[in-house]
């Protein structure tokens, strides 16, 4: 694990507490998206997608401070957009960090040696840097050349300089497992802290649908992958949970937990995640919690989620059985995740059909299992 013990004790606490209150829905980190505008044009997202007075808003400082006190989460993930372009980031951050809250500062790195000095390193802060594998996957990605270079040029400064500093991977059509282990021996080479590694979603508005990974495809990459790292001994870090990697290797049956990384963006509160942008917006973390039909999302629950296994829905659902089942959790933080053996089942299908009016469950994606059971029109 690379996330140090500090943060572990504080987030575990904080879950502990929420358990002993019966708190049903609470958040574990707050998604704070200030801008969607950004420097680059990636293939796997559409936030640039949105008309100029969109890019041109921003969330203010006092914007920000106020969605951190109003979720309560105890880690903060700023992505974007790419938010170093706000001018108001370095006190948003130092905001953040007076409150005692973790920051994951997300950026591409093309500004992050420019801005650098404008941050102090402190155990709150954690610069996250987006890189999706090697060089010639990364430049593809993000369709520029150079750009790997330039992050990780940057990576080296920041870690000489004192900062925390993890790497974001997200994996798409096209990648080998023998291609991830070596970008993973690569990212601990270099030293960072951790890799937060995760399949690609079919964002709605990314304009390369064809790039994604669906979920057969995910586990049998993720299985590879950590075959590949027990055949090398590999120890690599993963800023993630271990319940997580063993689910994306197909030995967990998860449902999403969309509440556990909740969105404010420049819209408001988003329902349920970030991922599905035309779900509406609440006013207040409140409303999002309390008003949010959640029952209708996640695999089995809705078909645009049908492939996703993204771990800001899956990851609060395995740190909940982390907490449920610790010797389990153990057992996978020792060995790893289980690389062979039968896959667990998929969550059953249970939607309408809009071609029919009725409700079909299915066995796994795309087999219906029994009659229909109309619904009331």
């Amino acid at each position: 694990m690379g996330i140090p013990l500090i943060q572990q004790y504080r987030v575990g606490r904080y879950i502990l507490g929420q358990k002993l209150r019966g708190v049903k829905r609470y958040p574990v980190v707050l998604m704070l998206e200030p801008l969607f505008r950004c420097n680059l044009a990636c293939s796997g997202c559409g936030k640039i997608d949105y008309p100029e007075d969109t890019l041109d808003r921003r969330l203010s400082v006092a914007d920000c401070l106020a969605a951190v006190d109003e979720c309560g989460a105890p880690v903060v993930s700023i992505p974007g957009g790419e938010p170093l372009i706000h001018k108001e980031m370095p006190q948003i951050v130092e905001g953040i960090i007076a409150r005692k809250k973790f920051v994951y500062l997300c950026t591409n790195a093309l500004l992050l040696k420019r801005k650098m000095h404008m941050y102090q390193p402190s155990p709150y802060l954690t610069f996250s840097v987006h890189l999706d594998g090697n060089r010639e996957r990364h430049d593809a990605s993000v369709c520029r050349d150079g750009v790997f270079d330039r992050a990780v040029d940057a990576i080296k400064q920041a870690l000489d300089a004192g900062f925390r500093v993890t790497v974001n991977c997200t994996l798409f059509q096209g990648e080998s497992a023998e291609e991830v282990a070596d970008f993973m021996d690569f990212a601990t080479e270099l030293g960072v802290e951790g890799v937060t590694i995760s399949p690609g979603y079919s964002y709605e508005r990314a304009p390369e649908q064809e790039i994604f990974l669906r979920r057969a495809a995910s586990k049998r990459l993720f299985r590879e992958l950590f075959r590949i790292g027990k055949k090398r001994k590999r120890k690599w870090r993963f800023n993630q949970s271990s319940m997580f990697l063993d689910f994306l290797a197909g030995n967990q049956t998860y449902e999403c937990t969309p509440w556990g990384n909740p969105t404010r963006n420049i819209f408001g509160w988003q329902k349920p995640c970030y991922l599905l942008s035309d779900e509406g917006y609440a006013q207040s973390f409140k409303e999002l919690i309390e008003d949010t039909p959640w029952e209708r999302y996640g695999t089995g629950n809705n078909p645009d989620c049908a492939d996703c296994m993204v771990h800001c829905g899956y990851e609060p659902t395995a740190i909940n059985d982390t907490f449920a089942r610790p010797l389990q959790a153990l057992k996978v933080f020792l060995n790893g995740p289980k690389t062979d053996g039968p896959l667990a089942p998929e969550l059953p299908v249970r939607y309408e059909d809009a071609t029919t009016s009725h409700k079909v469950t299915f066995d796994a994606p795309g087999r219906a299992s029994s009659a229909s059971e109309e619904t009331s029109s």
